[in-house]
């Protein structure tokens, strides 16, 4: 099989966060820093410990990813962003509480060295948030070219060859595709109108970086690059798009337990979910808009997953529920408890308790970490648009709109690995030998 041209991962790699001095963010960035001076463990990060087999079972070969696969190196990445508040990185993680104070204390200076610029927001979209850093004045349009203008003076003032552009701030309020979303020239001229209603902060970000070559990975549900403009920007530019919302917590645990159920073809009746947490993001959701655009992230899962409409007999009255409860006492730690009401044989009922005392941000690091580096290596690879194959870190995957979205972690985990064998030009697996 002929391995796909790779452009060598040469030079830095800059990578602009939106959230910079959030606790998810904070904790990715110190994290990767420790980790590169030996003061650390990745662990839950899929391209720093995970291996690949090659070939045949019997072969036993089993190299870790990035020892086969031309990632960029931990060395090699700068960071920066843009943030509603101006305190420097390290300042940040300590308010944020996620990492002990002397984990911070070991990567002090590179934290207080990064200080975030100023972000585009709007209060209308995020209403639980009262930022003090923002960019002043201007029309959407202006806006997203002052986020331009920062994405070309970070990579220039940091000598980085190639930027990444990742959002891991604050879920935006709920809004539907509108005509201003249907294409490129109806965007743009949005952009020029200032629609701000249907033009998000977000969508100022995915145009920015989209418009000068970034790829761009949205981290929460917001509509955002799922949406044939930026579909349409994405193909012009040849620039990779994923998203949406990080997969960590409860819906990792649904990804997981509703394809046993299905599997075993086992019934279900109901899925009660509800969460309990303290972070920005707890603080954010307590709105009932924002909590909106969540809900529809996490409910997608269970129903693509179980296919109803193929299984009536099982699945066909699902009660599915989800909430989110902002709990100051908890900060970071977040608790997922799920109630899973089970149909058997001959309809005897059972029932499965599920209680995921997480930690939020703990969970969601090594996702940005490995969603930087693949979405990096598929720049150098040419791809572009939508890259399905990184469905497997999201809760509400990006899919071409004539596909159904796939949820099972298991087979997400093949697909990734298997576009991982095709780039270096091995077989894939179909695990009948």
């Amino acid at each position: 099989m002929a391995k796909v041209e790779v452009k060598d991962a040469k030079g830095k790699l800059g990578v602009l966060i939106v959230g910079v001095g959030g606790a998810v963010s904070s904790t990715f960035i110190a994290g990767t820093l420790a980790v590169r001076k030996g003061k650390g463990l990745p662990i839950g990060s899929v391209t720093q410990l995970a291996t690949i087999r090659l070939g045949k079972r019997n072969e036993n070969r089993f190299p870790k990813i990035k020892d086969v696969v031309p990632l960029a190196g931990l060395d090699d990445m700068v960071f920066g962003g843009w943030d509603i508040f101006e305190e420097n990185i390290y300042a940040a993680a300590v308010q944020a509480e996620v990492l002990k104070k002397e984990d911070l204390d070991a990567v002090k200076e590179e934290l207080e060295a990064i200080r975030p610029m100023p972000a585009v927001f709007d209060r209308d979209f995020v209403k639980r948030l009262n930022g003090t850093y923002m960019k002043q004045g201007g029309s959407r349009r202006d806006l997203a070219e002052q986020l331009r203008e920062d994405i070309r003076s970070f990579k220039a003032l940091n000598g980085c060859e190639r930027i990444v552009v990742m959002w891991a701030a604050s879920t935006e309020i709920f809004i539907a595709p509108g005509a201003e979303h249907s294409s490129l020239a109806a965007f743009e001229k949005a952009l020029d109108d200032d629609s701000r209603e249907a033009i998000s902060p977000s969508m100022c970000y995915a145009y920015a970086a989209l418009s000068e070559g970034a790829p761009f990975i949205m981290g929460a549900p917001n509509l955002c690059v799922d949406i044939p403009a930026m579909w349409e920007l994405a193909e012009k530019t040849r620039t990779p798009i994923c998203g949406k919302d990080y997969k960590t917590g409860q819906t990792l645990i649904k990804t997981v337990l509703a394809p046993m159920l299905k599997t075993r073809m086992l019934g279900l009746e109901g899925w009660f979910s509800t969460n309990i947490l303290g972070n920005r993001d707890g603080e954010v959701l307590d709105d009932p808009d924002s909590f909106k655009t969540k809900e529809v992230s996490k409910l997608s899962v269970i129903d693509t997953i179980l296919q109803p409409e193929v299984y009536p007999e099982l699945y066909g009255n699902i009660y599915h529920k989800v909430r989110i409860n902002y709990y100051p006492p908890r900060k970071d730690n977040k608790e997922g408890w799920d109630n899973i009401d089970l149909i058997g044989w001959l309809n005897y009922p059972m029932q499965l308790k599920v209680d995921f005392l997480c930690r939020d941000s703990i969970l969601a690091a090594p996702l940005c970490l490995d969603l930087v580096l693949f979405a990096d290596l598929a720049l150098r690879c040419g791809f572009y648009g939508i890259q399905s194959w990184l469905s497997f870190y999201f809760k509400s995957p990006m899919h071409s709109p004539d596909r159904v979205p796939e949820h099972d972690l298991f087979i997400q985990h093949t697909i990734l690995k298997n576009t991982l064998r095709t780039i270096i030009g091995e077989p894939t697996l179909d695990y009948l030998e």
